[in-house]
């Protein structure tokens, strides 16, 4: 064991201020990016969990945010790949949704319609519905709701509601299908056309698309877009996974949040870190004389603070890395979704290691106060 990471070990306690303003640099960071990828997952979700082996969105589309509809026609032309056995298409809408409650007890709000086709093996059907779910929403006029949506209408299971007027019941509640912007709700196509609410004209929006063998979906996905004409652009699940995020975090007001949270975090992390490894090798100064009156070269005890710094930064991403963790589980228990881009997170890494590395450097100056004859003083 080194001499810099036996020395963190040992005095622990002079370097835990160090180690928690680093943590929380980190999780100011991480915490926000998770929150902002939740959102996007949870826009998504009935996609994400989709049956399908691939997307197909309109041509100059970069993900699935504000992408608009394509023309009908386009569907049977994804059928002329031998290897595609299916295809549907997303159909979704805006509605007014009223619960039946009187005076304070009486909710309206706008809410976001989903359809899904209850059929076994459906593209729309996502794969975490059980079976009662879908059972229930094979009756006409019945509707899915996310818990975390059920206060903020009003409503539990087995009430009656009313969309745009229309009597709906609320069949079924969902777990993992939150939305920051607009409580979604899930109904069958049967029941959005029984609403006045199913797509119509010659637009239909993105399209599910199975194939044969979803090993070759890469393989699949290249043959579409080169006979797509600049018609549609097929996409991989993961492809459109991984470009929503992207997306999403490029947004101007998430873009903000980052960018203050980045600041903030350097900010803190260097000043407080910086500071705190000042005062342990101040305290530390008799022994680093010692070492000089030994034949320790100053340059060796630059290395061994900058050991330390680096030391002081591992502990800091432990840390970082149960924090982040413990906010995870708090986040799981009020149904909030949370995602964690594996870029993110080493981007995040190497920024906390950063910050110790230049605070150590930062803390080099006070090596001159080690001088040899202060010992006989």
């Amino acid at each position: 064991m080194s001499l810099a990471l036996s020395t963190v070990i040992y005095e622990w306690r002079r370097y835990m201020a160090a180690v928690v303003a680093l943590a929380f640099s980190g999780l100011l960071v991480l915490a926000q990016v998770g929150f902002f990828v939740g959102i996007g997952k949870s826009f998504t979700a009935t996609i994400d969990r989709s049956p399908a082996d691939l997307m197909v969105l309109p041509p100059k589309a970069e993900s699935m945010l504000n992408t608009g509809g394509m023309p009908r026609r386009i569907m049977p032309l994804i059928y002329r790949n031998p290897e595609v056995v299916g295809v549907q298409d997303l159909t979704d809408g805006f509605g007014s949704f009223s619960n039946l409650g009187t005076g304070k007890d009486k909710k309206r709000n706008f809410v976001n319609l989903i359809s899904v086709d209850p059929a076994p093996g459906s593209l729309t059907l996502p794969t975490d519905f059980p079976e009662a779910t879908r059972l229930a929403l094979s009756q006409p006029y019945a509707v899915a709701i996310d818990q975390t949506a059920l206060p903020l209408l009003g409503v539990k299971l087995g009430d009656h509601a009313a969309i745009n007027g229309h009597d709906v019941v609320v069949a079924a509640v969902l777990n993992g299908y939150p939305n920051i912007n607009q409580p979604q709700v899930m109904l069958s196509r049967s029941t959005m056309r029984l609403l006045g609410q199913s797509r119509a004209g010659n637009r239909v929006g993105p399209m599910l698309v199975r194939i044969r063998d979803p090993q070759r979906a890469e393989q699949v996905r290249d043959a579409l877009n080169a006979a797509a004409e600049d018609k549609y652009r097929a996409w991989t699940k993961p492809e459109l996974s991984a470009a929503n995020e992207k997306a999403l975090l490029k947004e101007q007001i998430i873009g903000l949040f980052l960018g203050f949270s980045v600041v903030l975090g350097i900010f803190i992390g260097v000043v407080i870190t910086w500071q705190t490894l000042r005062g342990a090798i101040l305290a530390n100064v008799k022994e680093f004389a010692s070492l000089r009156a030994l034949g320790v070269s100053m340059g060796s005890l630059r290395v061994i603070v900058m050991e330390i710094s680096f030391w002081v930064g591992v502990a800091g991403l432990g840390a970082t890395a149960l924090m982040v963790w413990g906010v995870s589980l708090l986040a799981a228990a009020g149904h909030v979704p949370m995602g964690f881009p594996l870029s993110n997170i080493l981007s995040t890494a190497v920024f906390l290691l950063a910050i110790a590395i230049v605070s150590g450097f930062l803390s080099l100056g006070i090596l001159k106060k080690s001088q040899p004859a202060d010992l006989l003083r």
